[in-house]
């Protein structure tokens, strides 16, 4: 049996990158995964891929109504909502911090920290009879590290962060875990970034004390497997930063901003 035998699982944002090489390893494990994706072309590419294991639920997590649907949709399809990762993120823009308009700013809050709160009540209201749930929500060290040029990035993992520390003080009684992973790998936002900023991967993975950006399936999701599992029955309100070691130092990361 898989570590994740009979569980049901939740990943937004999971039609490409870490949520989907978290859906597919969470599958591998045993889990039934509802693949929430506001792309139905990827999210459906995904949740096809785990056949009776995998649900496709279209998702924009800054729309509350969205959010809150995802959590029905998992419980009318398998019974019940175990495990939820919130790891979507989309848009943003590399930009100086006096260049940042309001519109851009509500985004990245409405995108990277009301929806995952959203969706962390609506997933406490089911887990929370069964006396047993894991809440895993994906920061970033970009917050951590204040990269320059990614405020509302920035801003809405750090928001996250705070948020689910709170949670995971006021549900450490209920069975309810909530952890926070900070990974460093090549995800869609990262492929994003460097289309724009070309000659920053290469230092990117030069300035990993691993020597490598991590690989969303084989780095970043066996840990999302554990704290998912009952394995991490105990750890709460943690980062784990699963990056190769990139906290430990800081970063470098500087991309060329303008005037």
């Amino acid at each position: 049996m898989g570590q994740l035998e009979g569980k049901v699982a939740l990943v937004t944002g999971a039609g490409d990158g870490i949520g989907a090489g978290i859906a597919r390893v969470f599958a591998a494990e045993g889990a039934r995964v509802v693949v929430a994706e506001i792309d139905p072309d990827t999210g459906r590419a995904v949740a096809g891929s785990l056949g009776d294991a995998g649900h496709f639920v279209a998702c924009d997590v800054a729309d509350k109504s969205q959010v809150e649907s995802a959590v029905t949709a998992a419980v009318d399809h398998f019974g019940t909502l175990d495990v939820l990762v919130n790891n979507a993120w989309g848009g943003g823009r590399i930009s100086r911090v006096e260049h940042k308009t309001p519109e851009l700013v509500q985004g990245g809050l409405d995108i990277g920290f009301l929806g995952p709160l959203w969706a962390m009540n609506a997933a406490h209201a089911v887990m929370k009879p069964k006396g047993w749930g894991r809440i895993i929500n994906m920061a970033s060290l970009n917050g951590v590290n204040a990269h320059m040029g990614t405020l509302e990035y920035n801003s809405a993992k750090e928001a996250l962060r705070a948020a689910s520390r709170t949670a995971a003080r006021e549900w450490a009684s209920t069975g309810i875990t909530v952890n926070v992973v900070c990974p460093a790998a090549k995800s869609a936002s990262f492929r994003r970034v460097m289309q724009q900023n070309p000659e920053l991967e290469a230092a990117a993975d030069a300035g990993n004390p691993m020597g490598r950006m991590g690989d969303p399936d084989d780095d970043i999701a066996p840990v999302a497997v554990f704290l998912a599992s009952d394995a991490s029955r105990y750890l709460t309100g943690n980062t784990l930063f699963v990056d190769g070691g990139g906290h430990i130092n800081g970063s470098s990361w500087a991309p060329d901003l303008g005037d």
